[in-house]
């Protein structure tokens, strides 16, 4: 049996070209390469499993070839480029941090620096996982790594920048590794499949590529696992689903048809069968709202590029997004949030989420209730009350042959029904009613009118407002603090509103003690401008309260405050004090 390598270490990259998703940072080395302007020291950063430590191995395997081609590649047939590849480098030293951490590692690495390389130009050495070395290690590091011989090069790699000291940062020239794209990974997948002689679906590739979430070891280990799960050397999507415990996202499809649709039931037993497939609900929960976003990306032509899934699931996300409104998908999105931010301190984590489901449900219920209204509240606005029309009597009473008028009389009159009566302008939103051509006698008719004329007058009557001034606002003013003081209001208000105010145009201009009293103020505020303006005619009225103690002639409170008061008032109160030793406080 033949000795199986995993695909992470089969495939390695062993040029520059080969290298997967990190074009920025192969086209820099091999530049540098070619103009001889290769830095004294290299970081390498980034997430697990994107190329630091192969990027670092072809990096010290190029410079050191003694057959450099244009391309800036290694020949892999020189002497240099056959020891390498057989672990046999004196050139090229690898340590690895984790392991060899502390100060007495880094000063046996110090001494290998002082000599130069047997063959080749340059030694290299690559520390791995260097944010892992002690404070006293750095330290003792810093010096050699700021002014090395000119024939070693050091190449750090690390997944964790943050951890290095910012005296290390500062001496080596940093590259970013980004996360590889998921396009990109299922590609390399398909390229090795075909190698391999193992026939794939796309969708399963594309599904192992997104599951790597950036990392392409990540993606060959689960490649290698799935070709071992299957018996014809054969991938495809169910199995992958399967082996890999993911779920399916036609499941968030069907949950949001049927929260769409306000099914509760269809939803909680969707939700039922995801748990009893052996899946978090948590990873649900956070499946659902990365789902809403999707289907919110998608409802812009532009940002569909956002997506990461497969040509199939892009296109199942477009349909569904023309079906769900931005207001649903907005307010899907907060209670989802909520629901996984609450979700790991819920005692009841699974009614925790099926209550989420619920509210969900409900939303175009409730959506639907809030745009019914807002029509009705712009209805109300644009359709003008009017108190007057042509026929008054037809709209304040109801005539027909014999009933009494309101002044006692009646009359007798042929009810003919006629072509509609033509809506006023101002009526143009309502709906149009039939109305009856009423024949009426003279002194009827003169009757009628002044009725509605009468109307009029007493509705004229009951909406007229005072005019503003300082008289009228103050006895306003009064009876409010008189209301509020029936209906038990706090100390701090009553004396806020017991305050001394000036009307300064329409503005109401009031000087308080204290941070209390304006919190009174404010707290009453919109309920007194809404009562002042009820009764004043002022829609501009404002107040501008504002804390100045020394403004306010306020009476004493506290017993020392009367004693002055009173000494101010008859000085001999003072020598009194003095001569019987009295004390104001006690």
């Amino acid at each position: 049996m033949d000795h199986f390598v995993v695909s992470a270490r089969k495939y390695r990259p062993v040029t520059f070209d080969s290298v997967v998703g990190q074009s920025h940072i192969t086209t820099t080395l091999k530049n540098a390469i070619r103009t001889n302007h290769l830095a004294q020291a290299f970081l390498f950063c980034g997430p697990r499993g994107v190329g630091k430590t192969t990027c670092a191995r072809i990096l010290a395997k190029t410079i050191n070839c003694q057959n450099l081609g244009d391309d800036v590649e290694a020949c892999g047939e020189c002497e240099s480029c056959v020891s390498f590849q057989n672990n046999a480098s004196f050139n090229i030293h690898e340590l690895d941090a984790a392991s060899n951490n502390s100060v007495e590692d880094i000063r046996n690495l110090i001494d290998q620096v002082r000599y130069p390389p047997q063959t080749g130009n340059y030694k290299i050495y690559i520390i791995d996982e260097v944010h892992m070395l002690s404070q006293a290690a750095f330290n003792a590091f810093l010096k050699t790594l700021e002014e090395p011989p000119g024939y070693a090069i050091f190449i750090l790699a690390t997944t964790e920048k943050h951890k290095i000291l910012p005296t290390i940062l500062s001496r080596c020239q940093i590259f970013d590794f980004n996360r590889i794209q998921p396009k990109d990974i299922a590609y390399h997948l398909a390229d090795i499949a075909q190698k391999e002689g193992i026939s794939t679906e796309k969708e399963a590739l594309e599904l192992i590529s997104q599951k790597a979430d950036g990392g392409l070891r990540d993606a060959l280990s689960m490649f290698d696992l799935n070709v071992t799960f299957s018996t014809d050397n054969r991938l495809t999507y169910e199995a992958v689903l399967e082996n890999l415990h993911i779920l399916d996202y036609d499941y968030y499809f069907k949950i949001t048809d049927a929260l769409t649709s306000g099914s509760i039931a269809k939803s909680l037993i969707l939700f039922d069968e995801i748990l009893r497939k052996g899946f978090d609900g948590h990873l649900f929960v956070v499946g659902l709202l990365e789902h809403f976003r999707n289907l919110l990306v998608c409802r812009d032509p532009s940002t569909v590029t956002l997506l990461q899934v497969s040509e199939s699931a892009e296109r199942k996300y477009i349909e569904q997004s023309g079906s769900a409104d931005m207001s649903f998908l907005l307010s899907a999105l907060s209670v989802a949030g909520q629901c996984d931010i609450n979700y790991k301190s819920a005692k009841n984590q699974r009614l925790h989420a099926e209550l989420c489901l619920i509210k969900l449900a409900n939303l175009p219920h409730i959506l639907q209730l809030n745009s019914l209204s807002a029509v009705d509240e712009t209805a109300k606005k644009k359709v003008e009350p009017e108190h007057s029309l042509n026929v008054p009597a037809l709209v304040r009473e109801e005539s027909y042959p014999g009933k009494p008028l309101s002044n006692g009389t009646s009359h007798q009159s042929s009810l003919q029904v006629s072509q509609p009566v033509p809506a006023s302008s101002k009526l143009k939103n309502t709906i149009s009613l039939n109305t009856a051509s009423i024949s009426v006698t003279k002194e009827h008719k003169e009757s009628l009118v002044q009725q509605a004329d009468k109307t009029d007058n007493t509705f004229a009557n009951e909406i007229r407002k005072e005019e503003l001034s300082f008289e009228t606002l103050q006895k306003n003013w009064t009876e409010f603090a008189e209301k509020r003081k029936q209906s038990g209001n706090s100390t701090s208000e009553e004396i806020s509103l017991g305050r001394k105010f000036n009307l300064e145009g329409y503005t109401i201009e009031i000087v308080l003690d204290n941070a209390h009293q304006l919190e009174a103020i404010q707290n009453v505020r919109y309920d007194l401008l809404g009562y002042l303006k009820s009764r004043i005619d002022a829609p501009k009225l404002d107040i501008n309260a504002r804390v100045a103690p020394e403004e306010v002639s306020r009476m004493p409170y506290t017993p020392a405050e009367k004693f002055n008061y009173m000494a101010e008032k008859n000085p001999y109160l003072l020598e009194l004090k003095q001569a019987l030793g009295l004390d104001v406080d006690f």
